[in-house]
């Protein structure tokens, strides 16, 4: 594992609860199909779940922000933030399941995966629509940084199949920062439409 790579939230230790314990842990690998090293596996799988657990955040607010904007554009961006997050919700699905065709188990619960995440949750409450949209650019921003090392190293690994997955993510990031950036940009037809008064 990299010095990058986050140190994983799930330990092998796996103590007894309600729902007993799992049948594998989540640290272990399986043997892969696809006929990737287990060297390979090993080094990107942690990368994979960083980005699935990031993508689950921006998910969240996406939808956070969907609930609760309001204001005379309300509707267009209503509408506009029910897409990103349906689209970044059928990512988080694409790599999760690419972690599974690699041989590993996705995080799964909301609190280990807000541990791997490299945005954090806005906090509760209501931002003004500027504020929660540069949010929105913020975290795009960051998704796109780790999704283009992480393309490096499985170009590197030589696992094309998860490059190829990851080049479509970044091209949807990059699409979703671009709509977002012109969202907030300068020229409106109402004046302070987006500001914060």
């Amino acid at each position: 594992m990299s010095a990058t790579t986050k140190e994983r939230a799930v330990t092998d230790t796996a103590t007894t609860t309600a729902s007993g314990e799992p049948w594998r842990p989540q640290s272990m690998i399986e043997d892969n199909p696809v006929g990737l090293p287990e060297e390979v596996a090993e080094e990107l799988i942690p990368k994979l779940d960083e980005i699935q657990c990031t993508l689950w955040t921006l998910y969240h607010q996406y939808h956070k922000h969907h609930w609760l904007v309001e204001g005379p554009q309300f509707r267009d961006l209503h509408h506009f933030l029910e897409e990103h997050y349906e689209e970044v919700h059928k990512y988080t699905d694409r790599i999760a399941e690419r972690i599974t065709a690699l041989g590993g188990i996705p995080t799964s619960a909301p609190a280990n995966q807000a541990k791997l995440s490299h945005v954090e949750h806005e906090p509760e409450g209501t931002f003004r629509i500027r504020q929660s949209l540069q949010n929105d650019l913020a975290a795009e921003r960051t998704l796109a940084v780790l999704v283009r090392e992480t393309i490096d190293a499985a170009l590197d690994l030589k696992d094309h199949g998860t490059k190829r997955q990851l080049e479509r993510l970044l091209t949807a990031t990059e699409d979703r920062a671009h709509h977002l950036d012109h969202f907030l940009g300068e020229d409106t037809l109402d004046h302070n439409i987006l500001g914060d008064e």
